[in-house]
């Protein structure tokens, strides 16, 4: 009875996500049909007889439009800055959650403050700022500009989850003479690894994606320029080459789904990390 009474909920929930993944599908599925099948039909007509798939689409954009050293630039902004925010966030997390310092609820208060700071009212100033120090258009200014970016929610979700941990764990942990850089490296970290999985998959989800700062930071430099700086020149070069449109965002999102199906686990426990006390 009751795998009954869960039948409708189940239904719902499967045809919510497939109707999720229709988009998706649609898209695969026309990043490989050739390019005058793809004008003339639709991709739900692509399991009809005689199949037409191709992978010239693929070929094409990875070599001849950049992608393959877009992809490339996007893992050399998005890895590190995922790194530099994670670790930068946790230690000063660790800081507003369990040591006293002068003024720092008030300081943590200006750093959640900074979240609803519109990015777009920093772009010019930041923006002279690299280039009178000679970093526009390299990899160190949106490496700054998205660590900068990122870190208010970072330090905010940290803090929630680590003011969250058992304080008689922590206090019997300096009873005994632990210092903070141990108590910090030996039973926070570790206990917060659902929280840093959850941040990094948000972090890394997000600069993959962007395509503003690393517009306005790198400019259209093809040698730097990401994976959405790069479908957004064929778009405005190519708006009628729909089969390279098609294959181009395909691959960039493949990283994206790989990294979340594969670390799903933890991005549901860092979701829910801290949620309930108790």
């Amino acid at each position: 009875m009751r795998h009954v009474s869960r039948g409708p909920l189940h239904v719902a929930i499967i045809v919510i996500c497939l109707l999720w993944m229709l988009p998706s599908v649609g898209l695969f599925v026309s990043s490989l049909r050739p390019r005058d099948v793809i004008a003339t039909t639709g991709w739900w007509t692509s399991f009809t007889t005689p199949f037409e798939f191709t992978l010239t689409n693929y070929e094409q954009v990875v070599s001849a439009q950049g992608m393959g050293q877009s992809f490339i630039n996007s893992l050399i902004i998005s890895v590190p800055v995922t790194v530099f925010v994670v670790i930068v966030a946790a230690f000063a997390a660790y800081a507003f959650s369990w040591m006293d310092l002068p003024g720092g609820d008030t300081i943590f208060l200006i750093v959640v403050g900074l979240i609803v700071v519109p990015i777009q009212l920093t772009l010019i100033p930041v923006l002279q700022m690299f280039a009178s120090s000679g970093l526009t258009g390299t990899f160190p200014a949106v490496w700054l500009a998205h660590t900068a970016y990122g870190l208010p929610f970072a330090v905010f979700l940290l803090r929630n989850f680590f003011i969250a941990l058992p304080k008689d764990l922590l206090e019997s942990a300096f009873l005994e003479g632990a210092s903070h850089r141990r108590v910090f490296f030996r039973i926070v970290m570790p206990l917060s690894v659902p929280s840093l999985a959850a941040l990094g998959i948000f972090q890394f989800l997000w600069v993959w994606n962007d395509l503003l700062v690393a517009l306005v930071y790198l400019g259209g430099s093809r040698s730097v320029a990401p994976m959405t700086v790069t479908v957004s020149n064929l778009v405005s070069s190519f708006g009628s080459e729909w089969h390279l449109l098609t294959a181009a965002a395909f691959v960039s999102m493949l990283l994206p789904l790989a990294i979340f199906f594969a670390l799903q686990r933890y991005f549901v426990e860092g979701i829910l990390a801290g949620a309930v006390k108790g």
